[in-house]
This record gives C-alpha cells, sequence and structure tokens, in this order.
C-alpha cells in the first residue's frame, strides 16, 4: 500500500498545539476544525474580562500580548489548556482512525510479495503468483 492516503497523527497533534483545530483541517475534518476553533473564541470571550484586555486597545505589540497573558486568570489557562489537549488528543486519534479504515479498505495483500492485490484477478499482477481465492457464488 502506498502512503498517500495516510495521515501522520503526530502532525495532527502538533498543529493542534499550535492552535486547536488546526490539526483538523490537516486531515481535512472541517465540521471539527471549525468547532474547536469556535470552542477556543466562545471560551476566550466568555471568561477573560475587558480588563484583562485592556493593553491590547493600544495596539498588539510583544509587550501587550505578554502583559495580557500574564494577566489571564488561572482557571482561564487552565481552561484553554485543557481545551488544547483535548484538540491533540481528538486528533491523535481521529488520524489513527483514518490510517486504519485506509488499510481495511486496501484489501489483502499478496502472500508471496506482499504487495496490494486487486480484488477482481485471481493472481497477483506484480509476480503472477496464482491466488486461492473462494469464486463468487461458489459455496464454501
Amino acid at each position: 500500500m502506498t502512503d498517500t492516503g495516510r495521515k501522520r497523527p503526530w502532525l495532527a497533534a502538533t498543529l493542534a498545539l499550535l492552535y486547536p483545530g488546526l490539526g483538523h483541517v490537516y486531515l481535512r475534518e472541517w465540521l471539527r476544525a471549525v468547532l474547536w476553533f469556535g470552542l477556543v473564541v466562545s471560551t476566550s470571550t466568555l471568561l477573560i474580562g475587558d480588563e484583562v484586555v485592556a493593553p491590547l486597545q493600544d495596539g498588539f505589540t510583544v509587550d501587550n500580548v505578554l502583559a495580557v497573558s500574564e494577566a489571564l486568570p488561572v482557571e482561564v489557562a487552565v481552561a484553554l489548556l485543557a481545551i488544547r489537549a483535548l484538540s491533540m488528543a481528538d486528533a491523535y486519534l481521529m488520524a489513527t482512525r483514518e490510517n486504519e479504515a485506509t488499510e481495511i479498505v486496501a484489501g489483502a495483500k499478496c502472500p508471496n510479495c506482499g504487495k496490494e492485490l486487486d480484488e477482481d484477478i485471481d493472481f497477483c499482477h506484480w509476480c503472477t503468483t496464482e491466488l486461492d481465492r473462494p469464486q463468487a457464488g461458489a459455496e464454501q
């Protein structure tokens, strides 16, 4: 089987570490990505008060962003960390499940050369080994 359809679970988790939902964008799970993005935005909007983000009204400078991050309440930081961890775990599991489903769909492999078989023929088209497959409609 070629690796063109396989996803890298660790890459999906790493992208989700950067920002929740990015790992799902990599997996092309668009709805889940939007839901993770929305969860972070809504959590931030609901839990962070205006007084915490007041330094950003002067502009987005490194000093202002650091001031806001230092002023975050512990509860907000823990909530955002939990969302990030859950997004990472979800992206990792989604990639793993997608890879397992790809392997199942890929079908059997040749017992002689180990390459993927075509379901429509009774021999391996790579090494011409004849296969012992039950015929369609034949009694077993």
